[in-house]
Order: structure tokens, then C-alpha cells, then sequence
């Protein structure tokens, strides 16, 4: 449905704004997401975005749940990055009833996060090809998570909602044969980007749609609380896992790719550099896992005293935070609340795309990678 403004300007033509929906049945929103797209002919003059339709209450049913069933719906938020999910909020209660995780249960915990920011950043990478009209890459991207999904199902007995993060630790020890298996899936996925960077991070017609488009400056990305590689390709070099460090990333080497231009291309490359990061700090945590327990004693029931804590961790999509008020002795938290990536990131997607073409519409949304199950929580 449109709406068509019209009015005559100084030189006597004719000037129409119209108001077109784009979603929230639509394959180019990523989810059930609606843009009121404004135009002055192919020109986007202006974009009203519409969320909350993917709403699930996670915040509110968290607030009548135990601790430990809270995490299910951890896995539900952002259901590309469940372990990265889990991870957060298990950190969070173990900060509120200071609970010690064992020294191997924080490597594994580390390797399949990492793994879990792998196969996210392909699934981004495949569906950003079908975003600039390019078929291959969501073959490559598909395939190469497959691989990663297989050995997630043999870890958690699940392909995605994985309920394996406990607070303080981990629900089971990784299967025998979890580290060669692992080597060996590294050497195949270090396979499956080189052939995902030679189809698409060189091809001229993905650089000619992606380059200059949908550009926005680190100032711009901080005010409007950006985080993630969204931010990063803007130039700013923030990663909680760096400049907040947790569990055993201050153990392991690694860099944070930072973009110069803030455009679509840099943040589709600081994605795929990533991949390159997580590659290594898996084949150093292999190096390093140690022997020993996966859980420390908690509380079957867990009634944590009163007060307030706050835990953050580096997502696929940027930093994820929860806040969990106690109130004492109660086995429910008194409130629970989350700080989305996706959330945060849509909030200058209207910066980004005035004064782009209609074309570009669906290219500028696709590399903010939002899911929207974080997004409408």
C-alpha cells in the first residue's frame, strides 16, 4: 500500500514523496521486520522502522523462571549465536553468587563460542550474497555451518538450541574424539573461506554495491549506541572480549579487525576477518585445554542475596549485556533485562540509508545482520 504526496516546487515541476512498505513478509528483512520506506522517485528521503512482530516476553517470563531454566530462552533470543547466548547470562549469575568455573570448562566454553561466531558470520556472509544478487555464497555459507551445526549436535544433542551452558560450567564433558574432530573441521573451514573470499570479497559487481554505500561515521555509530562489527567498521576499535576481558581471552592472542569508511563493504570485511580471528584463538584454546572437572558445586536451587549485577560479552552481532536485580533468597530474579545488539544497531539504520537509492535498501539492512528473536525479545 502507498501514499503519494505531491508538491510543486519553486520551478514549477512536480515533486512526489511516496510512502512504500517494504516487510514484514518480505526475504530481504532478515525476519519479520517492516521498513516505511519515503521516496522521492528511487531516492530514500527517509525510513520509519517497525519491529514487535517476533515479540516473545524472554524478559518478563525470565522473571518467573529459576535461574537455571532461564537458560532456554537465552537460546531463543538470538538463535544464530546460542552459545553466545547461553554464555552471557550463566557469567552474570555466576557474578551475582560468586561461582568459580572450572579452568577447562571456560576453554570449551571459549572454542564453541568462537565456533558459534563462525558459523553466524557465514550464515551472514551466504545471505548478504542473495542481498547484492549473488547465488554461490549461500551455498559456501550454508555448507560451511553445516559443518559447524554437526559438531554442535554431537556436543549438545541439539543443531541450534543447545541448553549446554551451565552456571558454573557445563552440562557434559565434550565427546572422545572432540579435539581431533575439531582440528579437522578448522582445516575445512579454513578451506571454505578461502573459496567464500575469491567468490564474493573480490568480485567487482559486490565491491560496486557495497563500497560507499550506507556510510556512517564512528561519532554517529557511538551515539547511537552501536556495537559489534557494525561499530568496528566505522573505526572504532571496541570488543568486550578486549576491552573488557572475560573467562581466558586475555590467555590467547588475537586482533580486532577495525574498518576505515563505515560503508556496507567494510562491514561485511570486518565479518569475514573475523572469521580468520576465531579460526585462531580455537587452534590456540585446543592447545591449551587442560584436563579436569567441567562443573564447580553450585546451589541445586539457586537463591542468590539481594542486589543487582551486570555482565556483558562480545556477540556475533556486537555487545549483549544482562542486568539481574535480586531481591533475596527468592529462586526467581526480581527483574531481568537485556541489552541487544541488533536492537541497539537498528537504531541508525535510518542514518545509513537516507540518501540512498531504493536498491540499496536491502543491501544497508543486510549488513547490520540482525536477527530479530534479540531484536523483539
Amino acid at each position: 500500500m502507498a501514499a503519494t504526496e505531491v508538491e510543486i516546487t519553486r520551478d514549477g515541476l512536480d515533486r512526489a514523496e511516496m510512502n512504500i512498505n517494504m516487510g514484514p513478509q518480505h526475504p530481504a528483512t532478515h525476519g519479520v521486520f517492516r521498513m516505511v520506506l519515503t521516496l522521492d522517485g528511487e531516492l530514500v528521503t527517509d525510513v520509519e522502522p517497525h519491529i514487535g512482530y517476533l515479540h516473545r516476553g524472554s524478559e518478563r517470563l525470565s522473571e518467573d523462571e529459576n535461574y537455571q531454566q532461564i537458560i532456554t530462552l537465552f537460546d531463543r533470543l538470538d538463535y544464530i549465536a546460542n552459545f553466545n547466548n547461553e554464555w552471557v547470562y550463566v557469567r552474570a549469575v555466576e557474578k551475582i553468587i560468586n561461582a568459580e568455573v572450572p579452568e577447562r570448562a571456560e576453554y570449551l566454553r571459549v572454542i564453541l563460542s568462537e565456533l558459534n561466531r563462525i558459523a553466524s558470520h557465514f550464515l551472514f556472509y551466504g545471505t548478504y550474497g542473495l542481498d547484492t544478487g549473488a547465488m554461490n555464497p549461500v551455498m559456501i555459507g550454508f555448507r560451511e555451518r553445516e559443518r559447524i551445526q554437526a559438531l554442535f549436535e554431537a556436543v549438545s544433542g541439539a543443531r541450534m538450541m543447545h541448553n549446554y551452558f551451565r552456571i558454573g560450567g557445563l552440562k557434559d564433558d565434550v565427546p572422545d574424539g572432540f579435539v581431533p574432530a575439531t582440528r579437522v573441521l578448522l582445516d575445512q573451514l579454513k578451506a571454505g573461506y578461502d573459496e567464500a573470499k575469491n567468490t564474493l570479497t573480490e568480485s567487482e559487481v559486490f565491491i560496486e554495491r557495497t563500497a560507499g554505500v550506507g556510510a556512517i561515521s564512528g561519532e554517529q555509530a557511538l551515539d547511537f549506541g552501536v556495537s559489534g562489527p557494525v561499530l568496528r567498521a566505522s573505526g572504532i576499535d571496541y570488543d568486550v572480549r578486549k576491552n573488557f576481558p572475560y573467562s581466558v581471552y586475555p590467555e590467547l592472542d588475537f586482533t580486532v579487525p577495525v574498518g576505515k569508511h563505515g560503508d556496507c563493504y567494510d562491514r561485511y570485511m570486518v565479518r569475514m576477518l573475523e572469521i580468520e580471528q576465531s579460526l585462531s584463538i580455537i587452534e590456540q584454546a585446543l592447545d591449551k585445554l587442560p584436563e579436569g572437572p567441567i562443573q564447580s558445586r553450585v546451589p541445586r536451587i539457586i537463591r542468590p542475596e539481594a542486589g543487582d549485577v551486570y555482565v556483558n560479552g562480545e556477540n556475533p552481532r556486537g555487545d549483549l549485556g544482562v542486568y539481574i536485580v535480586s531481591v533475596g533468597h527468592h529462586a526467581t530474579p526480581y527483574r531481568l533485562k537485556i541489552r541487544g545488539p541488533s536492537f541497539c544497531n537498528l537504531m541508525a539504520l535510518a542514518t545509513m540509508m537516507r540518501g540512498s537509492y531504493i536498491a540499496d535498501a536491502t543491501v544497508i539492512l543486510g549488513s547490520l545482520d540482525i536477527v530479530l528473536g534479540e531484536v523483539d525479545r
